[in-house]
């Protein structure tokens, strides 16, 4: 079995690759999804949460106000470094337990898509790793049509994350990904050709 590690700057195309593996066979561990359901009412992650940030970043009703977090955490590195303490410990071991799971149901490819995969430390969770990348101005872009973000806040989302020329130079492949998206699906199917002859 071969363990991707998919990362990669905000806005830079990582949920398209990760789709684009996944219609090829692969089996996707996706570690927002995961942060997402720690975070949900009743989550492992809330009570971590409610100790570094207080009831501040809650509704009365207990559920947690992410608005309001990523607010904190998008501007203070700080805060933010106080939100991956609290919670990716435990999106760490989901991730292991999931490998787990793949390897034992015969998985050949699993890609874990994870946006802060070197920033906490999990790429020694994969046997490769990929960064998908793009220009500044295409990234500024698909943040203002994505999400309405723009001006400093969509700097702030951007610069959030490490440099993306760190994240190639720590890369094994470096995945372009503002071009046309059948010349990007080529590439990404090249890749896993590869990935697959390799276990043959």
């Amino acid at each position: 079995m071969k363990v991707v590690g998919l990362t990669g700057g905000i806005a830079c195309g990582k949920s398209t690759v990760a789709m684009m593996l996944k219609e090829l066979g692969a089996t996707i561990i996706d570690a927002d999804q995961i942060s997402h359901e720690l975070t949900a009412p009743g989550g492992d992650a809330l009570p971590a949460l409610r100790e570094a940030f207080g009831e501040f970043v809650f509704y009365p009703d207990g559920t947690l106000n992410r608005s309001v977090l990523a607010s904190i955490v998008f501007e203070n590195e700080k805060e933010r470094q106080k939100l991956n303490d609290a919670t990716h410990p435990m999106i760490q071991e989901r991730l292991v337990e999931e490998i787990e799971v793949c390897r034992k149901m015969g998985a050949l490819v699993v890609v874990l898509d994870v946006p802060l995969l070197y920033e906490v430390g999990l790429e020694s969770l994969a046997d490769i790793t990929i960064c998908c990348s793009a220009p500044q101005d295409v990234q500024l872009e698909r943040l203002k049509t994505r999400s309405g973000l723009e001006g400093q806040q969509a700097l702030n989302r951007i610069n959030s994350q490490w440099a993306l020329e760190e994240k190639e130079k720590l890369s094994d492949i470096v995945i372009k990904t503002d071009k046309h998206f059948g010349d990007l699906q080529h590439d990404v199917q090249e890749y896993y050709n590869t990935w697959i002859s390799s276990l043959a």
